[in-house]
This record gives C-alpha cells, sequence and structure tokens, in this order.
C-alpha cells in the first residue's frame, strides 16, 4: 500500500522572517507617526519594558488564576502604579495607563475607577476649594482615600436624570441625608465597591426644601478609613464573577439614611448655601462636559485593543500553512496567501487605523474645548459662550457615535481575529478569547451604544432642521451643505468617472460617503415630521423615526472616520502616504461595499461602479497584503504587550504554544478518578430483564 506524502515542513521563524525583507515604508517612521513622535514611542517602549521586567506584572499565567488570585493579583500592582502616578509627569502617566490597559484590562478599570472615574469627578464638578480639600485628605495619592464611581444602579443605567437614590438636605443640621428608596434605587456594578472603596462619588436627586433639582454629585463614606467597617446607615455586597475584567472588585451599595455634611455635594456648577438656598449654573450644560472624556478615551481604547488582536492574527497568518496546490510533498501555502483571508483580515487593519488617526484628532478638540470652556467659567451670555455651546453640543453628539461605532468595531474586530486562529483562538493561551470578554463591556458602559447613538442621531436632525432655517452648520456636519438642495433635498451628486481608479479616489469616496450621511439623516427628519404630522409630541417624533436615527448616526460616524483618516492622510510624511492612502481607500470603498444599497439610493454610485468598488477592494487587499506584518509591526507592541504566543515576533509560534500550555498545566493525576472516573468504568452490565412473556412460553 502507498504511503501518504506528508507535506514539507518550514520553520515558522523563516516564514514571518520573509514578510519583511521588504516592506514599501518605513516601518519605524510610521510607528513614530502613529504614537505622536519618536519621543512618545522611546517613552512607550521604555514603560513596555519596565513592566515586562517587573514580577509584579507577570501576565502570562492570567487564565489559570482563580477569581479571588485575579483580584489579588491586581490590588498588588495598585500601590506600585499610585505611587508612579504622582511622582511621573502627567504625561507619561497617561500614556503608561494606555499600555495598561491592553496589557491588564482588568486592573486598568480598577486603578482607572479611583484616578479616572472618582478623582475625575472631583476635579470635574469640585470648586477649588473643594478640590483642594479632598487632594489633603489624599484622593490623588491614594492616601487615606480609595473611591469609587456611584451612577449606575439596579433599575437604571443610561437615564441618569432616572435615577432614584436621593440627597435630602436638612437644613437644621446643614447636612444632606443620602438613601436609597427602593431596591431597584441599589447602586450596581460599582466598581472597587465590594472590597476596596472607603468614599464613592454619588450621583443622586438633589432635593432642597420639597423641590427637586435633578441628579448632582455628593461625595460619601462608605467606609472606615482605619477599621474599614461600612459606616453607619451603608450596606455593601459583591457582585461577584464577570463576563471579563474579574479584577475589579464590582459590588452593590445601599444607602439608609447616611448624613453628609453640605460641603460634600460638589458644587462646582450648582450650589446650595446653609439657608437652603440653590444657585444653579448659567451654563447647565458645562457638568456634561467632563462625561465627555470617557467616551473620547473609548475610541483610543478601540483603536488599541484592535492593534493588538491585528498583530497576533496577521502574524500568526503568516507562519500557518494549510494545504497546497502543488504536487504531494510540496510546501504548505501561508493562510495571508488565500485571499479569502486577506479579505478577513485587511479590511479590519484599515478600520484600525481609521480609529487611530479619528482618536488623535478628536481627543485633541476635546482638549481644546475644555480649555476653552475652563477658561469661560460662569460667563453666560455674548459670541464666546454661544460658540462654546454649540462647540460642546457638538462634541457630545460626535463623541456618542463614535463611542458605540469605534467600540462595536472593536469588538468585531478581536472575535474576527480570533476565528481567524482557527481551534487555537479558542484557547484562553493564544489572548483573543479574554480579550473579547474583557472588551465587550465598552458596548455597555459610559453609556449603552444603542442609546448614544440615539442621542447623535437626534442631534443630527436637529442640525439639519436648523440648517433649514439658515443657521450655520458646525464643522463636523459641514458636508451637509454641499450634499443637500436649497429646498431641503438630496441634491443630485453622483460619481461621474467609472474606472478604478475615480470611484476609488480618496475625493470621491470623501463625496460619496457625504451623499449617503446626507440622504440618512435627511431620512431621519422625514419619519420625525412623519410623526409630527401624525400628532405626536417632539419627544415621541423622535422615538418614531429611532431607527432612521441610529442609521443616520451610523452613516455619518462611518463619514466622519474616512473625513478623520484622509486629513491625517493629507498630513503624513511623504514616505509613509501611499501605503496610508490605501488603507484610507480599503476603509472607505470596503465600508461602502457593506452598505451598497446606501450608495445606490443615494444615486452617488451605479451598479456598475458598485461592481468596480468589489474589484478595488480584492486589489488593495493584494497590495496590502504585502505590507502586513510590517503595519502590525509599526504598531509598535513588544511581545509582553501581544502576549499571546501566535503573535511572536519571531514566528516561533509552536514551540511558545506548547512550552506556555504544558508549564502551566503540569501532568498531574487525576484528582477525581477514585471518587469518579473509577467507578464509572467498573459498574456491572447487570440489568433487570422485567417479566417472563406468555408469547415466550408458548414455545
Amino acid at each position: 500500500m502507498a504511503s501518504a506524502t506528508t507535506s514539507a515542513v518550514v520553520d515558522p521563524k523563516s516564514s514571518i522572517a520573509e514578510e519583511r525583507k521588504a516592506p514599501s515604508f518605513p516601518i519605524r517612521e510610521l510607528t513614530y507617526w502613529i504614537d505622536g513622535g519618536k519621543r512618545v514611542t522611546d517613552t512607550k517602549e521604555r514603560i513596555m519594558l519596565e513592566l515586562e521586567r517587573d514580577p509584579l506584572w507577570k501576565v502570562s499565567d492570567h487564565p489559570n488564576l482563580t477569581l479571588g488570585e485575579t483580584r489579588e493579583r491586581a490590588m498588588s500592582k495598585v500601590r506600585r502604579l499610585a505611587d508612579l502616578a504622582t511622582a511621573r509627569p502627567l504625561e507619561e502617566t497617561m500614556l503608561r495607563m494606555t499600555i495598561v490597559s491592553v496589557v491588564d484590562p482588568g486592573f486598568w478599570t480598577r486603578f482607572g475607577v479611583h484616578f479616572g472615574l472618582f478623582f475625575g469627578a472631583l476635579q470635574g464638578q469640585a470648586t477649588p476649594s473643594q478640590l483642594g480639600y479632598w487632594m489633603e485628605k489624599g484622593a490623588l495619592s491614594m492616601q487615606g482615600i480609595t473611591g469609587c464611581f456611584g451612577m449606575t444602579e439596579l433599575g437604571h443605567g443610561s437615564n441618569v436624570a432616572g435615577l432614584e437614590t436621593t440627597a435630602t438636605f436638612d437644613e437644621a443640621t446643614d447636612e444632606f441625608v443620602v438613601h436609597s428608596p427602593t431596591l431597584t434605587a441599589t447602586k450596581w456594578w460599582i466598581g472597587g465597591a465590594a472590597h476596596t472603596a472607603t468614599h464613592c462619588s454619588v450621583y443622586a436627586q438633589l432635593i432642597v426644601k420639597g423641590k427637586n433639582y435633578g441628579t448632582k454629585t455628593f461625595v460619601v463614606q462608605l467606609r472606615d478609613t482605619k477599621t474599614f467597617q461600612l459606616m453607619p446607615g451603608v450596606n455593601i455586597g459583591d457582585l461577584g464573577k464577570k463576563m471579563g475584567r474579574d479584577q475589579i472588585d464590582n459590588g452593590w451599595i445601599r444607602f439608609t439614611h447616611v448624613r453628609i455634611p453640605r460641603s460634600h455635594m460638589l458644587m462646582k456648577h450648582t450650589k446650595v448655601t446653609h439657608s437652603g438656598d440653590v444657585i444653579e449654573p448659567a451654563l447647565a450644560q458645562l457638568a456634561y462636559g467632563a462625561l465627555i472624556q470617557g467616551r473620547v478615551s473609548m475610541v483610543s481604547d478601540s483603536a488599541n485593543v484592535a492593534k493588538r488582536a491585528l498583530t497576533i492574527a496577521t502574524r500568526y497568518a503568516s507562519v500557518r500553512r494549510q494545504f497546497s496546490s502543488g504536487a504531494p510533498g510540496s510546501v504548505e501555502t501561508k493562510l495571508i496567501d488565500y485571499p479569502i483571508h486577506q479579505h478577513r483580515l485587511l479590511p479590519l487593519m484599515a478600520q484600525t487605523f481609521a480609529m487611530i488617526f479619528t482618536a488623535r484628532e478628536v481627543s485633541a478638540n476635546y482638549e481644546k474645548l475644555m480649555g476653552v470652556l475652563s477658561d469661560l467659567g460662569n460667563q453666560s451670555k455674548g459670541a464666546a459662550a454661544d460658540e462654546a455651546i454649540k462647540e460642546l453640543k457638538e462634541t457630545h453628539a460626535t463623541s456618542a457615535g463614535l463611542k458605540a461605532f469605534c467600540t462595536w468595531m472593536c469588538l468585531n474586530i478581536i472575535d474576527q481575529c480570533r476565528q481567524s486562529l482557527g481551534g487555537h483562538g479558542y484557547s484562553a493561551y493564544t489572548g483573543l478569547a479574554q480579550a473579547y470578554s474583557d472588551f465587550a463591556v465598552h458596548c455597555t458602559w459610559e453609556g449603552d451604544n444603542t442609546i448614544l447613538t440615539l442621542q447623535c442621531g437626534r442631534y443630527l436632525v436637529a442640525t439639519a432642521l436648523d440648517a433649514r432655517k439658515g443657521m450655520p452648520l458646525p464643522a463636523n456636519l459641514s458636508y451637509l451643505k454641499a450634499a443637500i438642495s436649497k429646498d431641503g433635498s438630496l441634491s443630485a451628486k453622483t460619481c461621474k468617472g467609472n474606472s478604478a481608479e475615480q470611484v476609488s479616489s480618496l475625493e470621491t469616496l470623501k463625496a460619496a460617503w457625504s451623499s449617503v450621511a446626507a440622504n440618512a439623516i435627511l431620512n431621519a427628519v422625514r419619519d420625525f415630521e412623519a410623526g409630527l404630522a401624525k400628532g405626536l409630541s417632539k419627544d415621541n417624533a423622535y422615538e418614531f423615526s429611532s431607527a432612521s436615527r441610529l442609521h443616520a448616526a451610523r452613516m455619518h460616524t462611518y463619514t466622519y472616520l474616512l473625513h478623520r483618516f484622509v486629513a491625517q492622510v493629507d498630513q503624513s510624511p511623504a514616505p509613509l502616504r501611499p501605503i496610508l492612502t490605501l488603507l484610507a481607500q480599503l476603509f472607505g470603498v470596503h465600508s461602502a461595499v457593506q452598505h451598497s444599497g446606501e450608495f445606490l439610493q443615494s444615486g452617488f454610485y451605479s451598479g456598475a461602479q458598485i461592481e468596480t468598488l468589489k474589484g478595488f477592494v480584492n486589489f488593495a487587499c493584494t497590495e496590502i497584503r504585502k505590507d502586513a506584518v510590517p503595519l502590525t509591526d509599526a504598531f509598535g507592541y513588544t511581545d509582553y504587550v501581544v502576549n499571546s504566543p501566535l503573535g511572536r515576533y519571531d514566528g516561533d509560534v509552536y514551540e511558545k504554544y506548547f512550552e506556555l500550555v504544558t508549564s502551566l498545566n503540569p501532568t498531574k493525576p487525576v484528582p477525581y478518578f477514585d471518587s469518579l472516573i473509577k467507578p464509572l468504568l467498573e459498574r456491572t452490565n447487570e440489568t433487570d430483564s422485567g417479566p417472563e412473556l406468555e408469547i415466550d412460553q408458548e414455545d
């Protein structure tokens, strides 16, 4: 009998080395461009090395830790990082936290609850004297105080205005009485509450002299800082095991008539005097500025996590060989050389670059806006105030849409990359199964994604209606001016050329996406007005148009991502422009093909032009495939940060994967052999055959 001929085996290290022989761009220069300069890259690499060499930051064994061990390990890192956070420059601390968010997202959450949420609430909502008081108490350095953020309740999440916890002013004692009046008023999902926090920034309804002034923020002590015993009237419990991020001790909190000094209400905006007078800010919208920060940061988080997922999947696809079209015994084909695998991964690469560059721009715009609002103070009138409020509303809506669609995009990237690893993607040791579980919460916290898209869609409808009245359009919606005719209908703009170069140029793609977004917004406006025509109230008309509002937000956000990507391409160094241009084209074209019906409906592309776009996707994937590994190298993550044997820089995936699995799971006697397996194997087959049948007796 003829023996089967096995394929020739190729060293995976040589397979990945082939990928780096002739990149079309300077890899290091792209790393600098992504990071924001050589200085940032150098600092980032120093931080990654420090983490890798610190025994506290061992991460390779995370899959085998119990819930208790996971939380204890996370807490052991808190002091080290707290000391660094106060001793090092702010820019370095922020960069360190960015890297930590990829290395150990659960710890990043546990640490960030205090510094980002609790202390962030103090920074954003306390008066200067209040902030100074809490800093003296140790709020910044975590010396004497560890904080948590008490917004979400068992019965309320996204609807902050509907929170049930109350803070009632007692004029006789100059105190607020914080109370959970119902079960659903229980604070829920509060990170750090179960084991760690001594204080909480509690969001509660401000009630003074029987009048409800809406949700405000109060600092409530949860535990005695010396004995760690719960304060009178405070009940806390542990929410236990979660889908991911078990490093954070999420808990529930109930308040039973807990008294706090009046000065523990954060009064940067709304103020309450000792006599019970309530002074509300001239610009109430300023209180929302701090909430935008979390949404903006999650655009960056999405890009950073997607970079890691693509590094693992792309490097593995460059060393994994499967099947061969040649003669028996010939070398098998790399996964990355299959066109379908290129289509599987490389459009995700383009999406990731779109998020990278959008995150850079939106973060810069947010910081600039916060500076303007800070300089404005409580000034409520004048052109500067009007412009600032307009900009704040635009940033609020844009960040809502970006947070939703970028986190959805990243979660899909993680799972598609995980699936591309085949069976190995299901292993906890290859890095992406846990990444998916850890990242999924981004689609819910800081605002449920669907609710945020509706907020964005509502803003788009309102802005389009204002534009009809002759009001100027904000910068991010300036494309409506060219896309909408004077009568309010969609202008008849079409793609004039038919060649691949013409239909896929960046300028054409910008015009195409602007047309589609404008059409989606106009459809949402029509649905809203149809609701009004039915006699619905304004709010109910918005609900009536919710599906079209969500779609408008999706189209607008994709348009925004493309425009920001193209802007960064135009600013990029000349040696990087060809590859970045191709990636931007792939992002715009692949997304257009996925939503081809929208482009046909708007009339911008014809059916034949859509077919040309599909051909361009094939071309772009073939071209970008040549640079696939160098592009992941430019992300600049060390093997420590990648933390996956399948994503190693040197390609030695099988040896390192085998070593990791066997070292963390040494062979031992089966603990339940005697109690379960042996009785199973040794059980008898004696069975009751039942009564004798009369029919058998006749024989």
